[in-house]
């Protein structure tokens, strides 16, 4: 072979290989909410992906490239290098058309006609003319577009620019093209899409384990994977990778967030090991802050271009998370870990000085919380109190309890004699906790002051409110605000608010939800009002809570997903009212069969719960974890988490959560008639409820209700029908007087089935309460009251036809069993004829020429000369080459190689 022969076959095979699309991840999740069909998406013939390595943005191009020609489309694919001149560039273009459409002599004249003439745009212009008038619907994707020349990248422009209307481009970089691509975007031409929609989302991190590891990775775990890798796709990547090196994959959750793992490696050993001197100290002294500004990193690094050094590391490295607004931004979590490990390295003057800047910086800037932090670790301690006692009180009205709580276990009493607001917001925080003696200590102090005003005396009654709705102490909650429901002693909107979420909580206690829904309509409207923000969720969480106890699951939800969203956006996912509200949604949509969903929305936050959760928040994160894991097969999981929540009654004093406990455990073992365990768990209720039997009437009632509720389920296990009819007798007017609603259907089908099985006639009740469960979106009810009573049923629905009852006894899943030898199926393209896709899929079966002329009902000449076009079109020398090419262009799916 000739060197000119030799030069031409390597130029031909490299475009072979930059126009060939990567073969899919094994792994790959396909993520609804990023389809290419999604209306933001299919409504643009323009779309930019821009983000830093490692956002999925390949992964993504992949999904869309396999969607498109699921619809039909041509799919063309380029991958662009820094070796693409405009003329190369152009080559590749026509290389792509060529490869994507199966029409080996699109642009000829372009690549072999007179090349010299050709400027850097007349190419592409001839390029955009033949692909218009060859009627191809063609979608074209440019990979690593930034690494174009700038000339190259001109003509990307210009093709963007000029593209006809049978042209979808999509190209994906790192940086660089949403400038070139602003005023389309302006005029809603192009779609951008960036790092932040990217990220996972969490049900999209727990999906990707699943995939991988099945069930032996539970939601808390995937959560805080997806915590500690903030959605960012390569760090998911990396962690699951070294999850599959290990025999034990839930090891290397702990070896992440300590000084070794697959994530943390690539920050130290990957990446930050590899940055200039310069880039490195000047992350190390911008990482003592939690946000980042230009101006801030300026004031920081004593550096004249640090805006510039700033932008640049965002653009090249994957470490930062920007805001919405992309003004702030933040280091990413185990990398802002690893820079705060090496600025601990610094000689202490020269930390003090960088937190004393940080300090002056945010506090000219109006962010005295923060500096009141960098004012303590620079030493200056009275500034810092002086700062804390300006912020921490607005803190608390904001909902930020963490940070408040820490300066108070740094404040002495003297410091808190001298600054009666920090003691304040003290005892809020403390109220809103397991430490509610100490809360209580606190407003002695406040009260004890001789100059004290009612407004002051009112919000000490709330907080002792607060103190008693946390403790399960509902009677003290009832007396502690009885002399103030009448009237609120102030026109302050967050107290305002807060006197209307005591007067639901009242209302709910006394057994009529809604009334509590009516007491937070008529709170007065506080507009943009920052401080209300806070309570008014609570508000929100008390309407969402009234729903719940009546049993209107589908009314719960849509006041509670709204508000959780506004929650978690606003205070973090972690926040205990954002585990609070979760908690009642998670109820929700478990109670209408959403498992999944369910247990993503519990994921990690039972900790945050067990310390800061009101009693009826944790009973329902806990009940409905456990009947997740029961409803999954997993019956040993729900019970760990049934003694989990006995656990956290004791450890917080609260008797009435062991006593859900128990009730629970006994209606799990009541279902497989285990009668021994049923009658010692019930001892244990009974025990529970007389140790206690000095507490208030509001308290004894709820608790007597599951000590009633589990008599009749252990005499469920005995089978004693009689028994439990005279149990179900009690409970069902109890249900009825605190408009429990659920209670009241389960109770209503337990009767049903008792009085089938003495003999009389059950059907008409069971009848209504399958009504009810469809009318109210209960779902589960039924399934989970006893597996008999489920069957029973079912049998009873089917006998009476009753579709829309029957409906609501859920069906176990059956999860769609793959057929690794489908038969191969051509999927609908331009690129080749309908009597070609047909040709294909027989080629694909291993069919002999005349096997195939039978099986299309033609003659074997005929075979040939598709077989022939086909050669063409796809480049190959034999029938077991055109298969291969085929599947990998996407123009044949299933099947094996002939």
């Amino acid at each position: 072979m000739s060197s000119e022969s030799s030069g031409a076959f390597g130029a031909v095979t490299e475009f072979v290989l930059k126009t060939t699309p990567p073969k899919a991840p094994r792994h790959l999740l396909v993520r609804p909410r990023l389809s290419a069909i999604e209306d933001s998406f299919r409504e643009h013939r323009l779309i930019v992906v821009q983000a830093p390595a490692g956002f999925g943005k390949t992964s993504l191009l992949a999904q869309w490239r396999r969607e498109y020609l699921t619809q039909g489309a041509v799919v063309a694919w380029l991958l662009a290098d820094g070796r693409d001149d405009p003329y190369r560039f152009l080559q590749g273009l026509v290389h792509a058309v060529r490869v994507g459409a199966a029409r080996p002599n699109f642009g000829r004249l372009l690549v072999e006609g007179a090349t010299a003439v050709v400027g850097e745009l007349e190419g592409v212009t001839t390029w955009l003319a033949e692909l218009a008038m060859s009627a191809l619907d063609l979608v074209l994707f440019i990979d690593e577009a930034d690494h174009l020349p700038q000339a190259s990248l001109t003509a990307l422009t210009y093709l963007m620019h000029n593209a006809p209307s049978n042209l979808r481009v999509v190209v994906a970089a790192r940086s660089g093209i949403t400038a070139a691509v602003a005023d389309l975007e302006g005029y809603g031409q192009c779609a951008v899409i960036g790092a932040e929609t990217l990220r996972f989302r969490l049900d999209e991190t727990i999906a990707l384990i699943r995939n991988r590891f099945g069930a032996r990775v539970d939601a808390d775990t995937c959560a805080r994977l997806h915590e500690l890798a903030e959605g960012w796709s390569l760090g998911l990547q990396l962690t699951l990778s070294a999850m599959e090196r290990e025999s034990d994959p839930l090891s290397v959750l702990g070896s992440l967030s300590s000084s070794a793992g697959g994530l943390r490696d690539y920050f130290v050993d990957g990446l930050l090991s590899k940055l200039p001197a310069a880039d490195l100290t000047f992350l190390t002294s911008i990482a003592l802050v939690d946000q980042l500004h230009p101006d801030l990193c300026a004031a920081l690094s004593s550096h004249e271009h640090a805006e510039e050094q700033l932008a640049r590391l965002m653009r090249e490295t994957p470490i930062f998370v920007a805001s919405e607004n992309g003004t702030w931004c933040r280091l990413h979590m185990l990398a802002r870990d690893v820079l705060r490990a090496r600025f601990a390295q610094l000689p202490q003057k020269e930390q003090a000085q960088l937190h004393g800047r940080a300090m002056h910086w945010l506090a000219e800037h109006g962010m005295v919380e923060e500096a009141a932090r960098h004012a303590y670790a620079a030493g200056e301690y009275s500034v810092a109190f002086a700062f804390a006692e300006r912020c921490f009180y607005d803190a608390v009205r904001q909902g930020h309890q963490v940070a408040v709580l820490d300066w108070f276990e740094r404040l002495s009493e003297s410091d808190l004699e001298q600054r009666p607001r920090l003691r304040l917001a003290a005892a809020w925080v403390l109220a809103r906790s397991e430490r509610h003696d100490e809360a209580e200590r606190q407003v002695d102090r406040l009260l004890a002051n001789p100059d004290i005003d009612d407004e002051l005396r009112y919000e000490c009654a709330l907080i002792m409110c607060a103190a008693a709705y946390f403790g399960d102490d509902p009677d003290l909650f009832v007396a502690m605000f009885k002399p103030w429901a009448g009237s609120a002693p102030t026109r302050d909107p967050w107290l305002l608010q807060i006197h209307a979420n005591r007067l639901a909580g009242n209302a709910i206690l006394h057994g009529d939800p809604a009334q509590a829904r009516r007491h937070q309509q008529l709170v007065p409207a506080f507009g943009g009002d920052r401080p209300a923000g806070y309570v008014a969720r609570w508000g929100g969480l008390m309407v969402g809570l009234s729903y719940l106890v009546e049993g209107q699951f589908r009314l719960a939800e849509e006041v509670l997903r709204p508000a959780l969203a506004g929650a978690e956006l606003g205070l973090g996912r972690r926040n205990p009212l954002s585990c609070m509200l979760a908690s009642l949604l998670a109820t929700a949509v478990y109670e209408r069969d959403q498992l999944d969903e369910a247990a993503a929305l519990l994921a990690n936050r039972l900790d945050v719960l067990e310390r800061t959760g009101t009693p009826e928040t944790v009973m329902y994160a806990y009940r409905a974890a456990a009947r997740v894991a029961a409803a999954q097969g997993s019956e040993h999981r729900a019970l760990d988490l049934l003694e989990a929540m006995y656990s956290t009654g004791v450890a917080r004093n609260l008797p009435r959560l062991c006593v859900v406990s128990l009730a629970e455990q006994i209606r799990i073992h009541a279902g497989r008639f285990r009668s021994e365990t049923c009658r010692a768990l019930v001892q244990r209720i009974d025990e529970i409820v007389q140790a206690n039997a000095d507490r208030g009437p509001l308290w004894q009632k709820l608790v007597i209700f599951f000590q009633t509720l589990s008599h009749a389920y252990a005499a469920f296990s005995v089978q004693n029908w009689r028994g439990a009819l005279e149990d179900l007798a009690i409970a069902g007017p109890q249900a009825d007087a605190m408009k429990i609603g659920r209670y009241r259907i389960e109770i209503m089908a337990l009767r049903a089935f008792a009085l089938d099985n003495v003999g009389e006639d059950g059907v008409p009740l069971i009848r209504e309460a399958m009504n009810l469960a469809q009318t109210f979106g209960l779902a589960r009810t039924l399934a989970d009251a006893h597996p008999s009573l489920a069957d029973w049923a079912r049998r009873v629905a089917k006998e009476s036809e009753d579709v829309g009852a029957g409906g609501q006894i859920p069906r176990a899943a059956r999860p769609p069993v793959e057929n690794k030898n489908a038969a191969p199926r051509a999927l609908p393209s331009m690129g080749l004829t309908p009597r070609e896709r047909d040709l294909l899929e027989q080629l694909a079966r291993n069919l002999s020429n005349k096997e195939i002329a039978i099986a299309m009902s033609v003659s074997e000449e005929t075979v040939k000369w598709h077989l022939k076009n086909l050669f063409g079109k796809l480049d190959a020398g034999s029938r077991r080459q055109v298969v291969r090419r085929a599947q990998l262009l996407g123009f044949l799916e299933g099947g094996g190689a002939t």
